[in-house]
């Protein structure tokens, strides 16, 4: 019965320790979705980890179109993933078709 009894209090203290990152996750991200950038939109700031392979794909792309920056490129892979797998916000649309037609220098 007792070592019962510890298994529930551990599954208890798991949910807690679970439900408290979700809250500190959803407090950071409350924070950065205050921010706004220079035309007021606002922005949030992603840190992610990425193969190798892929950052050094972006880092060819980039040094070989200069109009282009790691904020563009990413704002535009993820705005076509979001698009393409059926998000139907208007604005994800909006940037995937500006990342379409952009022309260079923009």
């Amino acid at each position: 019965m007792q070592l019962e009894s510890n298994r529930l209090e551990g599954i208890a203290q798991a949910a807690a320790e679970a439900v408290d990152a979700d809250r500190g996750a959803r407090d950071h991200l409350s924070r950065c979705l205050g921010q706004e950038d220079a035309t007021g939109s606002a922005r949030i700031s992603l840190e992610a980890e990425v193969p190798e392979a892929l950052f050094d794909g972006m880092r060819a792309f980039l040094s070989s179109r200069p109009e282009w920056d790691q904020y563009r490129v990413i704002t535009s892979a993820l705005a076509g993933f979001l698009f393409q797998n059926g998000c139907s916000d208007r604005c994800v649309a909006q940037h995937y078709l500006n990342g379409l037609f952009m022309k260079p220098g923009e």
